[in-house]
This record gives C-alpha cells, sequence and structure tokens, in this order.
C-alpha cells in the first residue's frame, strides 16, 4: 500500500481531477497535491530516509521546474525504489517517452491527460496490490 500519493501538476484542475479519481479508489487521506514542484520536492526530501512506499504523479511540462528535473533531483539524491513515478502529461512526444524510459528505477508508467478512472485503477491494482 502507498503511505503518500504527491499529485505533481501546475494545473489545480488537473490535480483536483486526480484527487477525485483517487478518492474513488478509496486513496484520499494520504493524496497531498502540489502546484509547484519545488515544493512537492521540499516535502519528498523530508521522507527521503523512509522506505515507506510513495507514488508520485508527475506532470513533465512545468513553468517552475520540469517533471524530468525532478527526476534528476530524484536520483541524483538516491531515493530508493520504494518512490514510484507515474508521469501524467499531455505531451504525445516520442522523445519525452524515451527520456522516461532512462529512469525506469523509479517510472513505471506514462500515462496521456486526462488520466482515466480505468487507467488509474489498473495501475493501482497493478502496483499497489
Amino acid at each position: 500500500m502507498y503511505s503518500e500519493i504527491f499529485l505533481v501538476d501546475d494545473e489545480e484542475l488537473v490535480n483536483t481531477i486526480n484527487k477525485f479519481q483517487l478518492k474513488r479508489l478509496g486513496f484520499d487521506k494520504e493524496v497531498t497535491s502540489y502546484i509547484n514542484p519545488e515544493q512537492a520536492w521540499e516535502a519528498l526530501r523530508s521522507k527521503q530516509d523512509t522506505h515507506q512506499k510513495i507514488l508520485i504523479l508527475l506532470d513533465i511540462n512545468m513553468p517552475e521546474m520540469s517533471g524530468f528535473e525532478f527526476l534528476d533531483l530524484v536520483v541524483r539524491h538516491e531515493f530508493p525504489e520504494s518512490l514510484e513515478v507515474v508521469i501524467v502529461t499531455s505531451s504525445e512526444s516520442q522523445s519525452d517517452r524515451d527520456r522516461a524510459l532512462t529512469y525506469k528505477r523509479y517510472v513505471k508508467d506514462f500515462i496521456p491527460k486526462p488520466l482515466s478512472f480505468e487507467r488509474l485503477r489498473d495501475f493501482m491494482v497493478h502496483n499497489n496490490g
């Protein structure tokens, strides 16, 4: 079970919709949303030494820090593999998909926006058992 779920997207509406989808699946108390990835990073850093299972739904294109810059920090700070990332993006670029594969230790899926309930449910059932 995920001890915590971070929603990191610079669009508040996207975070609200994703939070609603998670609530439908029974994950509501452990969900925190961030419209600023730098704030999400600071919150995540405070949990770096734990091995709790944390899920991050991460957008790629954000003004303060891209999703890939966020992932670079995760790698640089050697987070445990109990941290799982799902990239949720409007990008249809093959180069973005290819780049996401370079973070395969953490990135478990690459899902186009809008995140459908069915796709989220399938991911959660498969990865959160």
